[in-house]
């Protein structure tokens, strides 16, 4: 069985021109989750906006059950979000016919309920419009000139959108799990979608990789299919014209890549080729989800990074704020500017 190990995709923007530490405190990684849509006010699902600190998601998860003597399966929420960090975000309780209980009691030093209302569905899975973050880098040191341009490039073209280094568990280790999944070692439910998420990610970043290596991130392949800009929908397009090109520029638009299972390819000519080649390379990977009966999709391969603000608060802490899609990655922004 292939071992395969995580490497350094490439930049985009040269490498990073600077070093520094995130995290130091909880304070200095904060995500707020913005909500697609408003909650109505009426129905049998309480939403609550919670604030966190030092707790994954799961974990509150577990403790909204137990307070409102529910089942786990009856509490939901949009996505998971960083442990080590103060984030807000949002939880439904599945309660039909039942009172809500006083919220207040169930905070804690490390949880704090934010606001509460009702809605008629169930949270679901990917339901945001995406995440605001403020960071602090501390102990910075570098080029501070050329991490400007950098984040003024950034601010302007965007970032590769590569999964970041969470995705793929401690050391990179969830893809080998999910190779010896493929061949037969147990897993449980939560473990075995954490392991093909893990396998379709790393395909996924491999593609993006070739691409951003040959300066093809973001501009049109013969064959490319594209997805809009804060959307999942898609278009294919044989040969780019000059509307996709205007599109594009504009960042209207972007590539996608395959997120590896079964079905169609989606894509054809030279990005069919480009990404034929990829999943051949780690067959065991590319059969294992398809025998893993995980659908094919695609992912732009360009994510814009909005309203992103700076600010050097001294010569070693630098202050970041932006926000970005759900689904892409904090550390994807941070990697083009400092070694992590």
């Amino acid at each position: 069985m292939q071992t395969i190990e995580i490497p350094v995709w490439p930049y985009v923007y040269g490498q990073p021109s600077g070093q520094g530490k995130i995290r130091s405190i909880p304070e200095d990684f904060i995500v707020k989750e913005n909500l697609a849509f408003e909650p109505s006010g009426t129905g049998e699902h309480v939403f609550l906006q919670i604030e966190k600190t030092n707790e994954n998601t799961d974990y509150v998860a577990r403790q909204l059950a137990r307070f409102a003597n529910v089942r786990q399966r009856d509490v939901s929420f949009a996505g998971l979000k960083d442990r080590h960090a103060v984030t807000t975000q949002w939880f439904s309780v599945w309660l039909p016919g039942k009172a809500d209980p006083d919220w207040t009691q169930f905070e804690t030093d490390s949880m704090k309920v934010l606001q509460s209302m009702r809605h008629a569905r169930k949270l679901k899975r990917g339901v945001l419009s995406g995440n605001s973050f403020k960071l602090i880098i501390r102990d910075w040191q570098g080029d501070q000139d050329k991490t400007i341009r950098q984040l003024e490039a950034i601010k302007a073209n965007g970032i590769a959108n590569y999964y970041g280094a969470q995705r793929f568990g401690n050391e990179g280790q969830n893809v080998n799990k999910a190779l010896a999944m493929f061949q037969g070692a147990k897993a449980g439910r939560e473990q075995r979608s954490l392991y093909l998420s893990a396998a379709r990610s790393y395909l996924f970043n491999q593609i993006l990789a070739y691409r951003v290596t040959r300066k093809m991130w973001n501009q049109p392949v013969a064959g490319d299919t594209y997805m809009f800009d804060l959307s999942h929908s898609c278009f294919k397009s044989q040969l780019p014209d000059a509307e996709i090109i205007r599109r594009l520029d504009a960042k209207e638009i972007h590539p996608t890549g395959a997120l590896w299972g079964r079905g169609e390819a989606g894509v054809t000519a030279d990005t069919l080729s480009i990404e034929q080649g990829i999943i051949d390379a780690y067959p065991e990977l590319a059969q294992g989800l398809i025998a893993s009966e995980v659908d094919k999709d695609r992912r732009a391969l360009r994510v814009n990074v909005q309203d992103l603000d700076w600010q050097f608060v001294d010569d070693a802490t630098l202050a970041l704020a932006f926000t970005l899609p759900a689904g892409s990655y904090a550390t994807s922004v941070l990697r083009e500017i400092i070694e992590l």
